[in-house]
């Protein structure tokens, strides 16, 4: 038969798929930032017209918020079973970095958009599962996972911004080098810890304060009545893909 339920569309014979269009997208991001976005350019990424795009992403704003999840799909590690709940923040911290650098262009929408796509939902639906599971009422769970989250967008967004690459010559204002010419008899702290590397490393920084921030989120009270969660480190809920 060759009736009409037989026949492929023409993504489908071009073998196009939602999660092929929003790689692709990513990695044109990537190359050229979002200005150079645009469904025409993606079209000619995967060798189709830009109407047929429209069967796997309706619109442009829907395909900011698959460009959105793609970068958190990458951020969720891999499920290791019987790992510590605060190993595991610390582990989805890490990954959220590392998919945000890798990234960076992306990095506009992660601060702008909300996660409003299922497979968005799914992994943070799997983030509060990990939290509750380990003891956490669900109110502080979300508390604790929209606050990690928004440091590390935050703190990665202040690296790719405002790091050494971005300004070799030291020019830019609280930059190392910018900080290291000031006056020393004023500041003499901060000119220390400039010219000695003390507080600059990224990698260090951002470590520290996330062990700080997850090792807080098992002091917090639990449900505003004055008792404290009833958190316990062993307990095995991965964050799984």
């Amino acid at each position: 038969m060759t009736g009409r339920a037989g026949k492929r569309t023409r993504g489908e014979r071009a073998g196009l798929s939602r999660p092929l269009v929003l790689d692709t997208a990513l990695d044109l991001v990537d190359r050229e930032g979002l200005r150079g976005l645009s469904m025409r350019r993606l079209g000619a990424a995967l060798g189709v017209e830009a109407m047929t795009l429209y069967h796997y992403v309706p619109n442009k704003e829907a395909l900011l918020d698959g460009l959105v999840e793609r970068v958190f799909a990458e951020a969720l590690p891999p499920a290791t079973e019987g790992t510590p709940w605060r190993e595991q923040l610390i582990g989805y911290a890490d990954s959220l970095r590392a998919a945000l650098l890798r990234h960076p262009g992306v990095l506009p929408l992660v601060v702008t958009r909300p996660m409003v796509t299922p497979a968005g939902l799914d992994a943070v639906e799997r983030g509060l599962d990990a939290l509750t599971g380990a003891g956490f009422p669900l109110g502080r769970a979300v508390d604790a996972l929209n606050a990690l989250s928004l440091f590390v967008v935050g703190h990665t967004a202040g690296e790719v911004g405002v790091g050494d690459d971005a300004d070799p010559e030291g020019r830019t204002p609280g930059s190392p080098g910018w900080l290291a010419r000031l006056d020393a008899t004023r500041y003499p702290l901060l000119t220390e810890a400039a010219r000695t590397g003390a507080g600059v490393d990224d990698q260090e920084r951002f470590r520290f304060a996330v062990e700080a921030l997850v090792a807080g989120f098992a002091q917090v009270e639990g449900d505003g009545t004055g008792d404290r969660a009833p958190v316990r480190d062993q307990r095995s809920v991965p964050l799984e893909r």
